[in-house]
């Protein structure tokens, strides 16, 4: 008999150390099987309902001949005319949607793709050493490398840029950056984008913003944009999700904004592995942004009430959170 065929993963993704998530369930679904009760505060996946709104505009989308076609590699017109909406009001920024801005099918891969498009063997990226785990392991998968960027609960989980080895800033391709900070919850103010886009210009690094969780705000300002303080897209790129801000996790929508280089290597990227972000849930999603003031604040209404419920209890147990 001939030997049995094995076909083998890459070297790269052999070596990536176990997804934690899919660890997590794995312990999760043994204690269950064996009786265990849990309160799971694992990953943060929204259980709210999408909007009857949403559904409604979801619905009529679908019914309607465009959506049933190939998307726009790029993204729909009427989804990017509505990210520009909402960068400008939300934001006060202004973008050019079609050179700007780029549909995505979630805002994770977007960040894993856009190291894949700008990254390469030998490269250097900059990393928080608190991170969602996509970060480092779409720079390993690329056979390039990272530098950890110290975070320190007593100066509130805000990277400490000052820290980065002048060698490191260097050779860097990218810096990666999160606030709303997960999994810390840690913000920052506008100040802090102006040295980390100051830190971009200096040392010709792409900055990478993950603000998924702009909308989930409980009190005070707003959380800012990267490109408050980069509103030329000199040297920034950010990503933005539907998931957590409308609940639209499973319809797997969100977006890019920035750099037109930067917007240019991804949109290339993906047109060489994929087709794009379904035209309907690009309709649904640009209702979501053209009435997000009606949306919104329900969701983090909620949001906060579980927070402090949470707070309470713990303290009752004799935590301090």
């Amino acid at each position: 008999m001939n030997a049995k065929t094995t076909f083998s993963p890459t070297t790269a993704l052999r070596h990536l150390p176990p997804y934690v998530f899919a660890e997590l369930d794995r312990l999760k679904n043994d204690a269950r099987a064996q009786g265990v009760r849990l309160i799971d505060l694992g990953i943060g996946s929204p259980d709210l309902p999408i909007s009857p709104a949403i559904i409604n505009a979801l619905t009529k989308a679908a019914h309607g001949r465009q959506s049933h076609g190939y998307p726009h590699f790029r993204g729909a017109a009427r989804y990017l005319d509505s990210i520009g909406r909402f960068m400008r009001s939300r934001f006060g920024v202004t973008i050019d949607p079609r050179h700007q801005a780029l549909a995505l099918s979630g805002a994770k891969e977007g960040l894993a793709q856009i190291v894949m498009a700008l990254c390469g063997p030998g490269d250097l990226a900059l990393i928080p050493e608190i991170y969602y785990p996509v970060y480092a392991r779409s720079v390993w998968l690329v056979g390039a490398e990272v530098s950890w960027v110290p975070m320190r609960a007593n100066n509130g989980f805000v990277l400490d840029l000052d820290a980065i080895p002048e060698q490191d800033a260097q050779a860097a391709r990218v810096l990666i950056i999160n606030y709303p900070n997960n999994p810390t919850g840690a913000r920052v103010e506008r100040e802090f984008y102006d040295r980390a886009v100051a830190f971009a210009r200096r040392h010709n690094v792409l900055l990478i913003s993950d603000l998924a969780y702009s909308e989930l705000c409980y009190g005070g300002e707003p959380a800012p944009s990267a490109l408050e303080a980069d509103p030329e897209c000199e040297t920034t790129i950010e990503f933005h999700s539907c998931s957590k801000t409308f609940n639209m996790a499973g319809l797997r929508i969100g977006f890019a904004v920035g750099n037109t280089d930067a917007i240019g290597a991804l949109a290339a990227y993906r047109t060489n592995v994929g087709y794009g972000t379904a035209t309907a849930v690009q309709h649904a999603a640009s209702y979501a942004l053209d009435h997000r003031t009606e949306l919104v604040p329900a969701t983090v209404q909620e949001y906060q009430h579980r927070r402090d419920t949470m707070i309470a209890s713990f303290a009752r147990a004799g935590w301090r959170i």
